[in-house]
């Protein structure tokens, strides 16, 4: 990934409504020293494995941002399937209904977890963790 390339983001959730606060609290360009970001919207579990399994230059995701109150297929077994399948898989963040549900983050291997509803600032502060984590790794 060169720095004009940017973060592929794959974001999952069946609520539109969830997609669009993500989306509206990140933006395209979250922070100066980060890449802009490319949101990869997926609604259903299927997509999210045509997403995750894409190995073209171009095409990987680098971030996947999952939330754990999606039905059918929930974020937190969709981020535990992608930790024990995929080779390097991209870091996770987890979006639960409550603050109470961080331990089942845990279980899920994400690297981090929020609760609904979505604050924006702490929002961005760990997606902005999360990417340079990515870049660093690069």
């Amino acid at each position: 990934m060169t720095a004009h390339q940017p973060l592929r983001v794959l974001l999952y959730s069946d609520d539109r409504d969830v997609r669009a606060t993500v989306i509206a609290a990140l933006g395209t360009h979250p922070h100066p020293d980060l890449p802009a970001f490319e949101f990869v919207e997926c609604a259903t579990e299927p997509v999210v494995w045509q997403h995750l399994d894409a190995t073209r230059p171009g095409e990987r995701i680098d971030l996947a941002i999952l939330d754990g109150e999606a039905v059918p297929a929930g974020g937190m077994g969709i981020a535990r399937q992608m930790k024990d399948e995929i080779f390097q898989a991209p870091p996770a963040l987890v979006l639960t209904g409550r603050p109470q549900d961080a331990w089942l983050a845990t279980w899920s291997r994400a690297e981090a977890a929020l609760s609904h509803p979505i604050e924006p600032i702490r929002l961005a502060e760990v997606v902005i963790g999360l990417a340079r984590g990515v870049l660093q790794s690069a």
